[in-house]
């Protein structure tokens, strides 16, 4: 039986715009933000932040090279933070009654410029965090490894003490689920944006029923 329910942040939790996030890069002075950039995996020192290989101020540094202007902090997170078009608040509030059941995780190729929003009141209306909904947050830049590479499935198994075979993940990315498949990780697709509470609950039941 399902014991751990793990969810990606960005298309799962949120509603992301890769198109908006590129036209803020652009905005900025990227020439060809589209060369570094996708939905899911990064390139160059874009891979480099979220893989946790260099700082924030490192890729500003980057960053500013690419622009061949100075590149503040702030003027990063806007840019990233263009990637979020909607944070599902009311899906988060459903979470709350799974938690007396379920431990939640969040598993996400992240980086500290959305994860400094997220991590602060300023993340909902009701100025709670990300860490206010769930027991605990896998974030690529601090583990250093990304998806859909093994090492981070199988660490966050054994830094979350969890059982592949009792833990659910869910992702809009086939690679992604693909992988947490090959270490033995459940998983549930989902697409971006969508509202996946009933599609969770059914899934649940299935698998309460057939634990009886």
């Amino acid at each position: 039986m399902i014991k751990d329910i793990v969810f990606d942040f960005g298309g799962v939790l949120t509603t992301i715009d890769t198109e908006r996030a590129l036209s803020r890069f652009k905005a900025l002075g990227v020439a060809n933000p589209e060369d570094y950039i996708n939905s899911y995996c990064q390139k160059g020192p874009f891979f480099a932040l979220e893989n946790g290989d260099i700082s924030a101020e490192e890729f500003c540094t980057e960053l500013g090279m690419l622009c061949q202007r100075t590149i503040s902090y702030d003027d990063a997170k806007s840019a990233w933070c263009g990637f979020i078009t909607e944070v599902h608040v009311e899906y988060l509030e459903f979470l709350q009654q799974l938690r007396p059941q379920y431990r939640l995780s969040v598993l996400s190729n992240t980086n500290p410029f959305i994860q400094g929003w997220a991590r602060s009141p300023q993340f909902t209306p009701c100025s709670k965090s990300l860490d206010d909904y769930f027991d605990m947050l896998f974030l690529s830049y601090c583990m250093k490894c990304s998806k859909p590479g093994n090492e981070i499935y199988r660490k966050m198994l054994a830094d979350g003490s969890m059982n592949a075979s009792e833990t659910l993940f869910i992702d809009d990315s086939d690679k992604n689920l693909e992988a947490a498949s090959r270490v033995g990780i459940k998983t549930l697709k989902v697409m971006n944006g969508e509202d996946w509470r009933e599609k969770l609950s059914e899934y649940l039941k299935l698998d309460q029923n057939q634990g009886k």
